[in-house]
């Protein structure tokens, strides 16, 4: 997105509680990347719409997505997955703090490997949120589909990956495969017979998947 038109946007934005501040702080210090304020705004815009009883996240990091994802679905239970120990501590310190451990379970371990195992458990979601290694995408995807009810929401996080996955630029040879794996996932999304995808350039990109 334009750097103008994004500050713009974010100035617009209601003030931040004292404990979203502080994670936001937290993360730009320790170089954890965490959802854009933007994004995160319209993505509780969609809970507070769906109403959501039952939340994935795939990505916890210091745990401010899934804390802020209550803002918009008070009443959600939420699992979220994370890989990284030392984030996973820290994320469930955050949520302890914040009295919500009762509403958000935090699981160490591989994205797949947990999603395979909620999938033999028959977990359903009436959400499922996308932010973990976008290369993982479309093998995440298809895991998230056997847990997504009919009519539930995936939300994708930096699915236009800093530009890269539309500009005619050439693209950094390090990043080469990821985006064309992004760009596979994206035209996957948007010609999926079982959903209905749009992809909002805000931030870094989101897609919204409603499934059929």
């Amino acid at each position: 997105m334009d750097k103008e038109l994004e500050s713009y946007l974010e100035s617009l934005l209601p003030a931040s509680s004292e404990y979203v501040n502080m994670l936001e702080k937290n993360a730009e210090t320790n170089q954890v990347p965490i959802v854009h304020r933007s994004s995160m705004h319209m993505i509780n815009l969609i809970l507070m719409m769906k109403q959501p009883k039952k939340i994935l996240e795939i990505g916890t990091a210091i745990g401010y997505s899934a804390l802020r994802m209550l803002e918009g679905a008070e009443d959600a239970d939420i699992i979220t997955i994370e890989k990284d120990e030392k984030r996973c501590r820290e994320a469930i310190v955050h949520i302890q703090e914040q009295k919500r451990d009762h509403q958000i379970e935090v699981i160490l371990g591989d994205a797949a490997e947990v999603m395979q195992d909620l999938t033999n458990k028959e977990k359903q979601f009436d959400v499922i949120f996308m932010d973990a290694a976008k290369g993982q995408y479309q093998s995440y995807f298809d895991l998230a589909n056997k847990m997504l009810i009919s009519g539930g929401i995936l939300i994708t996080d930096n699915v236009l990956f800093r530009g890269m996955v539309y500009s005619n630029e050439e693209v950094p040879k390090k990043y080469r495969t990821l985006v064309r794996k992004l760009k596979a996932y994206n035209e996957m999304l948007m010609n999926h017979p079982d959903y209905h995808t749009s992809i909002i350039p805000v931030d870094d990109g989101v897609s919204i998947s409603c499934k059929r």
